[in-house]
């Protein structure tokens, strides 16, 4: 007994005299990538005060010491084409993003769920609640044309144009990175080039972005490339074009090649253009695409009434048969039929037995039309929106835009509220789950399109550069310690069309500005992630 109190007695001094950590954490003998391309290099990793402090041979301690012998130590991967602005209000969890390594996201196709004017209390909101990833957002032109205009088509006069050039000043003096739009889509569809190159031009006093889901990533996939540049160019503006795709069966192997075609003579000219995209052949959207776009000239409820009228519908009908027309790029054409569109969520009781049909079998069972089933569908499911998958894209294409050195990757999902349900879109898409592993798992392991410094690199150094985000994207001393840990042998995206929340694997370790937030695959509770603002010194 004696002997068992002194040994305990002895135990407390050394631990005592032990000297302090030196570190936060202390990452031991993994493989560092520091994502801007470089082979890896055996090392350890320091992070304190939610910096990296120290790379190299540590002979220092920290409070929390990391094993990571045999595994990669990488930057956190950067989401570029993100949906979350709206849930993170709800839950800032984001584990469905963590588990794919992401530790960054930048929002905004649509804009933030908030008025130019009302972004910093947005902002001061997500911060006080907490979130489990950084967070960024673009301000959408369309944003501004509704405030101004509505939801109906029609040109602005020039006094509505430079009021909706004040919304968009606002926004970028309060931290957006710039104006987005969702040319597809009624209402952003109403807006010409020429309106979008005013906007631009008030982005670009704040050094701002012109992000883009273009009008069209079908048939017309290389104008509307060439429309995006032209407001680039002439708005001074750097562009992003979102989830770049040949979304078009005529035109694959051949569209692609002249899109990257496009876009490399305009950077070799000066232009600051570039894409993101994510590694899938089916996009994910809503049902009422298929209706033509003058179907919503005159805003949303009295496009609704439209779908209701049968006489309405005939013309629709013939329409969607011609496939696409000046204004509206039809997927259902661009998809090859309605064989290759799938309904994903209805969002009603009576048509929830037909998730994962296609269209063509849907209207087959019900003895209709397959438009008139999707615009049923779409009416039964308001207020929410129907959604569907549309297989539009080759394996081949995606490769020829992967191999670009500017490509990045953006998932184009949203966080679930809870871990293993869909993202709060409502869209059951693999993207959600499996974007970024898949992104190593498919075009480094299993097919030889990458090496993993590259693709590690388009997931964090380049869409940090891209972004402004000078602090992030790269293992260095004094950046921010965003840090993923992965095993590549068991790295995998478990996530397919049939089960689409199933989570990846080999991805055990994530920290956020230097706080662990998944450890051992599982979330910690932590809410280290900060809002990013871009920086804007608006010019007189």
């Amino acid at each position: 007994m004696k002997h068992k109190i002194l040994f305990g007695a002895l135990s407390m001094l050394l631990v005592a005299n032990a000297p302090a950590p030196e570190y936060d954490i202390v990452i031991r003998g993994g493989r560092v990538l520091d994502g801007a391309g470089n082979p890896w290099v055996r090392a350890d990793v320091a992070v304190k005060d939610g910096k990296v402090v120290r790379i190299g041979q540590i002979p220092g301690h920290g409070t929390k010491e990391i094993d990571a012998k045999g595994r990669y130590v990488s930057p956190g991967f950067i989401d570029m084409m993100d949906q979350s602005g709206r849930v993170l209000l709800k839950s800032g969890a984001a584990e469905n993003k963590l588990r794919m390594g992401v530790t960054t996201v930048i929002a905004g196709e649509g804009g933030p769920p908030a008025a130019a004017a009302e972004i910093p209390a947005y902002f001061q909101t997500l911060e006080k609640q907490g979130i489990s990833v950084n967070y960024g957002t673009y301000y959408s032109s369309t944003q501004a044309r509704m405030k101004v205009m509505g939801d109906g088509a029609g040109s602005p006069t020039p006094a509505q144009l430079e009021e909706m050039g004040r919304e968009v000043k606002i926004a970028m003096e309060n931290g957006a990175f710039g104006i987005s739009s969702a040319l597809i889509y009624a209402p952003s569809s109403f807006q010409k080039t020429s309106d979008l190159v005013s906007l631009a031009k008030v982005a670009a006093q704040c050094d701002g972005f012109y992000a883009t889901h273009m009008r069209d990533e079908s048939e017309g996939l290389v104008q509307a490339i060439e429309e995006a540049i032209e407001i680039g160019e002439k708005g001074g503006v750097k562009v992003e074009i979102f989830h770049l795709k040949a979304a078009f069966a005529p035109g694959w192997g051949k569209l692609m090649p002249q899109a990257v075609a496009t876009i490399n003579a305009a950077r070799a000219r000066g232009v600051d253009v570039a894409a993101d995209l994510y590694p899938y052949t089916a996009g994910g959207t809503g049902l009422e695409i298929i209706a033509p776009s003058w179907v919503w000239a005159d805003g949303l409820q009295k496009g609704i009434e439209r779908l209701r009228d049968p006489k309405v519908r005939e013309r629709m009908k013939k329409e969607v048969a011609a496939g696409s027309m000046p204004g509206w790029s039809n997927l259902v054409h661009a998809s090859g039929g309605f064989a290759n569109v799938r309904l994903a969520n209805g969002f009603s009781k009576k048509y929830e037995r037909f998730h994962g049909k296609s269209l063509a079998e849907i209207g087959a069972t019900l003895n209709i039309d397959p438009a008139d089933a999707a615009w049923d569908i779409a009416l039964e499911g308001l207020p929410n929106r129907s959604v569907a998958l549309y297989f539009m894209m080759s394996e081949q294409d995606i490769e020829t835009a992967l191999k670009q050195p500017w490509v990045s990757i953006g998932s184009d999902a949203a966080a679930s509220v809870n871990l293993g349900e869909v993202d709060a879109l409502g869209l059951p898409h693999p993207r959600a789950y499996g974007t970024f592993p898949r992104i190593i798992a498919e075009y480094v392991k299993r097919r030889p399109v990458l090496s993993l410094e590259d693709a590690v690199r388009k997931m964090t150094g380049w869409p940090a550069q891209r972004m402004g985000l000078t602090d992030r994207g790269l293992i260095r001393d004094g950046m921010r310690a965003d840090i993923v840990i992965f095993d590549l042998d068991k790295l995998d995206d478990g996530a397919t069309w049939e089960k689409p929340t199933a989570l990846p694997t080999g991805i055990d370790t994530v920290i956020v500005n230097g706080v662990v937030t998944l450890d051992g695959g599982k979330h910690t509770g932590a809410r280290a992630g900060a809002v990013l603002r871009h920086a804007c010194r608006a010019q007189s």
